[in-house]
């Protein structure tokens, strides 16, 4: 086993193909896949799983490429010690729902361990496509939530995947709606107060079963209806056409300005926001850093 065929894993793995690693690497594909081949002979496991759709990381090769990041990062730091050698570009993926504290500990993990270069990626995507995303780990960390409508199965998702949620906070239902809302001067709003409101929520394209959706009391009926695919969108039509969405109640104004607010809505439901990453895969080290600042983010929002 070597540093060079260490490195091979990581950048099949960030690529998620072989061809397309090959090229960033410079070397031909063959012999990227025969490195990564007697590699897997000599260790005795199956790190990527090849079929006629690609291939993606096994179970085991989730968990070998958590101590290969280690490594490397290691060699890294030796290299730059005693070599002068330039610091390698950093990589690190984040796949989410649309939570504005995940964007806050994203500025914040760039302006503290952002290097001259790197390759970093926050993506606010569908609730299916977090945990395939941390599954084949294109996302070393997801972030979604789970209450006790969803939690089986969510929950089966993510034991059937070899995932882990670690929870960063526990939240009751809020709306969030433009500050010019009849609705922004309640203390509280009822479900029946919301009934001649536009309710906006987050698209879940191909899997669009009331378990992933991000946002809860997801089986109740709507008036009118509107689905959109980014926050920004949302926030728009939450200020243009009064509307509301159900969430967490935790929102930035570095991020997204006074003009939205958090209200309370009456309901018992809870909401167990947190993180996900791979059972036994070791974090890295901009990891390890994004989830420290997660619970900054939260501790001030």
């Amino acid at each position: 086993m070597t540093l060079q065929q260490l490195r091979y894993i990581i950048e099949v793995a960030n690529r998620g193909s072989m061809n397309e690693a090959a090229k960033r690497l410079f070397i031909s594909q063959p012999s990227l896949s025969n490195a990564i081949k007697d590699l897997e002979e000599e260790l005795r496991i199956t790190i990527f799983e090849r079929t006629n759709k690609g291939i993606s990381l096994s179970k085991a090769g989730a968990e070998f490429l958590g101590y290969a990041r280690q490594v490397i990062e290691q060699a890294e730091l030796l290299e730059n010690r005693y070599l002068g050698a330039k610091p390698a570009p950093q990589h690190f993926s984040v796949s989410t729902q649309h939570y504005a504290f995940a964007v806050n500990a994203f500025v914040q993990l760039v302006l503290e361990h952002g290097q001259d270069e790197y390759e970093l990626a926050l993506r606010e995507t569908k609730t299916h496509e977090i945990i395939q995303d941390v599954k084949s780990q294109r996302s070393e960390i997801g972030i979604l939530y789970i209450n006790e409508f969803n939690a089986k199965v969510i929950t089966r998702l993510l034991r059937d995947a070899n995932l882990k949620f670690t929870s960063l906070f526990t939240a009751k239902a809020h709306i969030f709606v433009s500050v010019n809302n009849p609705l922004a001067r309640h203390p509280v709003v009822t479900i029946d107060q919301l009934d001649d409101y536009p309710y906006l929520h987050f698209e879940q394209g191909e899997y669009n079963s009331f378990h992933f959706s991000e946002e809860i009391l997801s089986t109740l009926s709507h008036k009118k209806s509107i689905k959109v695919n980014d926050r920004a969108t949302l926030f728009n039509l939450l200020i243009g056409l009064n509307g509301y969405t159900i969430s967490t109640g935790v929102l930035s104004a570095d991020l997204n300005g006074n003009e939205i607010i958090p209200v309370p809505l009456a309901s018992e439901e809870t909401l167990h926001v947190g993180w996900i990453s791979h059972q036994n895969a070791a974090l890295s080290k901009l990891a390890v850093a994004y989830v420290e600042a997660l619970e900054r983010a939260i501790a001030v929002e």
